[in-house]
C-alpha cells in the first residue's frame, strides 16, 4: 500500500494536479473556499492552508487574468498617499514590500530606483525631501530593516548624470530614492502553485455560477468547468469572495444587497524599447491627477499610468489613443528628446478595483481594503492596493476563521517564502559554476534564477533531457522553449494567451506582440498537453485575434469605441 503524503504535495500545478483538485472539490466539505484567483484570493488560500485549513480555490480565467497582471509592476508604499496624509497605508505597504524584497520572494521581488525631478528650487525640495525622509522612516518601523538604500538629494548635474535623456530645461534638481519591482503575473502563478504545494486544491478555468444557500446561510458555490463543460457544486464552511472589480457582480449572486460598492479605474502602461532614452534608472513624474512612472523593464521601459473611471467590460479593458497621447505628452515634458507612437513597442490596461465614496475622481478613491461577512458563511474582500495583498488576504481569512467551530492558528504568511525563494541568494552567488556546468551562457542563468528562484534546476534538468529547448522564441530572445513547455507541466498554463501574455510577458514586451511566437509556443505546449492540430491551430488563431483587436482598439478615440473593437476579439472559450 503506497503511503500517503500527510504534509505536502508536489510543486507541480500540471493538468493531473487540477484533476486531482477537482476531484476534491467535487467531494470533500471544505473549511475554506476561494472565489478569485488573482492577488488577493491566491494570497487568501496560502494562508488559509497554512494555518491548517482545508482549502479550495476556484477562478474562472486564468491565474491573474485581470487586474493582478496589469498593474504598474510595483511593490511600493505609495508615496502620493503621503500628501494625502494616509500614513497607515503607506507604513503598511513599506513594510510588506521590505518583507516580500526579503524573505516571501527575493528571487521575483526586485529594488528599483527612481528620480524625482525638481521645478522650484528651494521650497519643493523640502516639501518632497521631508515627504521621502518620512518614507525611509517608516520603512524602518516593521521590526526588519528596509531592505533598499535611503533616498539622496541630487544637484541637476548629478541628475543628467544619472538620467542623460532628461531635457535640462525641465527642472532644476532632483531626489533619488528606492521602491521595488515585480512580475506580478509570474508572482500570482508562484502564489497559487504555492498554496498548491501546501495542500490547497486550486483549478484555473472553473467558474462560479451561484451560491448554495440553506436559509440565509452560504454553505457553497455551483461551480462550472469551462474546460469540460462539467457543472458541480463545492460545500464549503466559509465562503471568500476575493474577486476585485467583480466584486458587486459577484455579491449581486447572492441576492443580497452589497454593504459597499467597488468602482473600476482604468490604469494604461506603455511598453517602450529601454535604447530610447539614456537613463540608469526610473523617473516619477507628477501630472495633474495622479504620478506618472517610468520603470526599468529589463530591457524595455515601462511608463504609466492613466486613472479614468471604467464602466464597460471588466475581463478586456481597453487602451485608446487618447491614453496613449496622454502618456506620451507628460513624459515627453522631461525628455530632451520626444518619445512618439512609433517607439511603443506594447500596450496594456488594467482596471484598479477601488472602493466607492463621496469622490467622482477614481483617483481620490480609497486605496485602503474592507472586509466583511456580507451574509453568514460568505466573507468578502475589496479594495486595497498590489503591495499589501498578504495583509488583505489575513484580514479575510480571520473574518471567515472566527466563524468556524475551534480555534484556528494565527496567519503565518509573514515567514512562508514562496516556492523557488529558499536559497535562491545561495544560487544566485553560484550562478557563474551553474552556468559553466550546464553550457548555459550565464545571462541566461540569471534570467531563469530571477524567474523560477531554486526551481531553475528544474529547467535546467528539462534543458540536460531536451538540448533543443535552449533555443530562444522566435521574436522573444529573452525567453527560451523550456519556459513555455514549464508554464504548461509545472504553473497551470492551460492555454496559448497564458503563456504568451501571463507566464511570459512576450505579449507585451515584443515588437509584433507574439505573434511570430505564437506558432512554436502552441506547438510545445501541443506535445505536453496532448493537444490535436486542430486544438493547436485554434489556439494560434485566438490568440491572433486577440493581438488584432488590441492593436485596433489602440487607434480608437474614447473608451466606448475601443471597447467595441476588443471585443471582436472572441475569448479563448466563450463565455
Amino acid at each position: 500500500m503506497a503511503k500517503a503524503k500527510s504534509v505536502t504535495r508536489s510543486s507541480k500545478l500540471g493538468p493531473a494536479e487540477r484533476e486531482a483538485a477537482l476531484g476534491a472539490l467535487r467531494t470533500k466539505e471544505l473549511d475554506i473556499l476561494v472565489v478569485g484567483g488573482g492577488i488577493v484570493g491566491t494570497g487568501s488560500a496560502l494562508d488559509a492552508v497554512t494555518r491548517g485549513l482545508s482549502v479550495g480555490m476556484v477562478e474562472a480565467r486564468d491565474w491573474a487574468s485581470g487586474t493582478s497582471s496589469r498593474s504598474s509592476k510595483l511593490v511600493h508604499g505609495g508615496i502620493r498617499y503621503l500628501e494625502q496624509l494616509d500614513f497607515r497605508l503607506v507604513r503598511e505597504a513599506l513594510i510588506e514590500r521590505g518583507l516580500l524584497l526579503q524573505r516571501i520572494a527575493p528571487h521575483l521581488v526586485k529594488p528599483v530606483r527612481f528620480l524625482y525631478p525638481l521645478t522650484k528650487p528651494v521650497f519643493e525640495r523640502v516639501y518632497i525631501g521631508a515627504g521621502m525622509l518620512l518614507y525611509d522612516l517608516f520603512s524602518y518601523t516593521g521590526g526588519r530593516p528596509p531592505g533598499v538604500p535611503h533616498h539622496r538629494h541630487l544637484t541637476k548635474r548629478q541628475m543628467l548624470r544619472a538620467m542623460p535623456s532628461l531635457d535640462p530645461s525641465a527642472f532644476v534638481g532632483g531626489l533619488a530614492y528606492y521602491d521595488a519591482q515585480v512580475d506580478d503575473a509570474r508572482y500570482v502563478a508562484n502564489l497559487a502553485r504555492t498554496a498548491s504545494f501546501y495542500g490547497a486544491h486550486v483549478a484555473s478555468r472553473v467558474r462560479v455560477e451561484g451560491f448554495i444557500k440553506v436559509g440565509q446561510r452560504v454553505v457553497g458555490v455551483h461551480a462550472h468547468d469551462l474546460e469540460t463543460g462539467e457543472k458541480f457544486d463545492i460545500r464549503a464552511r466559509q465562503v471568500v469572495n476575493a474577486t476585485g472589480v467583480w466584486t458587486d457582480d459577484t455579491q449581486a449572486m447572492v441576492g443580497e444587497r452589497g454593504q459597499f460598492k467597488v468602482r473600476a479605474s482604468k490604469g494604461v502602461h506603455l511598453v517602450v524599447p529601454r535604447d530610447r532614452f539614456q537613463s540608469k534608472l526610473g523617473l516619477l513624474l507628477r501630472t495633474e491627477k495622479s504620478v506618472l512612472f517610468v520603470i526599468p523593464w529589463g530591457r524595455h521601459w515601462l511608463i504609466g499610468t492613466t486613472d479614468t473611471d471604467w464602466n464597460l467590460d471588466k475581463a478586456h479593458p481597453a487602451a485608446t489613443a487618447a491614453d496613449i497621447d496622454y502618456i506620451l505628452g507628460h513624459v515627453n515634458r522631461v525628455l530632451a528628446v520626444d518619445l512618439t507612437r512609433d517607439d511603443v513597442e506594447g500596450v496594456y490596461a488594467g482596471l484598479r478595483p477601488l472602493l466607492a465614496g463621496e469622490s467622482d475622481q477614481t483617483s481620490k478613491l480609497s486605496r485602503e481594503h474592507i472586509v466583511a461577512h456580507s451574509v453568514p458563511g460568505l466573507v468578502v474582500v475589496a479594495g486595497g492596493k498590489w503591495t499589501t495583498y498578504r495583509i488583505m488576504a489575513k484580514d479575510a481569512i480571520d473574518e471567515a476563521a472566527a466563524a468556524l467551530d475551534g480555534k484556528v492558528p494565527e496567519s503565518t504568511t509573514d515567514d512562508i517564502a514562496l516556492l523557488g525563494a529558499e536559497g535562491y541568494q545561495a544560487a544566485w552567488n553560484k550562478r557563474s559554476k551553474i552556468a559553466r556546468a550546464f553550457g548555459v551562457h550565464k545571462a541566461r542563468i540569471e534570467h531563469l534564477l530571477n524567474r523560477y528562484g531554486v526551481m531553475t534546476d528544474e529547467l535546467l534538468d528539462l534543458l540536460v533531457e531536451r538540448p533543443e529547448l535552449q533555443e530562444p522564441l522566435p521574436g522573444a530572445d529573452d525567453y527560451i522553449a523550456a519556459e513555455v513547455v514549464y508554464a504548461a507541466s509545472h504553473e497551470g498554463a492551460m492555454h496559448l494567451e497564458d503563456v504568451l501574455a501571463r507566464r511570459t510577458r512576450i505579449s507585451i514586451e515584443a515588437w509584433d506582440r507574439g505573434v511570430s511566437a505564437a506558432p512554436v509556443a502552441a506547438a510545445l505546449m501541443a506535445a505536453e498537453l496532448g493537444w490535436s492540430a486542430e486544438k493547436t491551430q485554434y489556439e494560434i488563431d485566438r490568440y491572433l485575434a486577440r493581438v488584432e483587436a488590441e492593436r485596433a482598439s489602440q487607434e480608437q478615440p474614447d473608451d466606448a469605441s475601443a471597447d467595441r473593437v476588443r471585443l471582436e476579439a472572441p475569448d479563448i472559450i466563450p463565455s
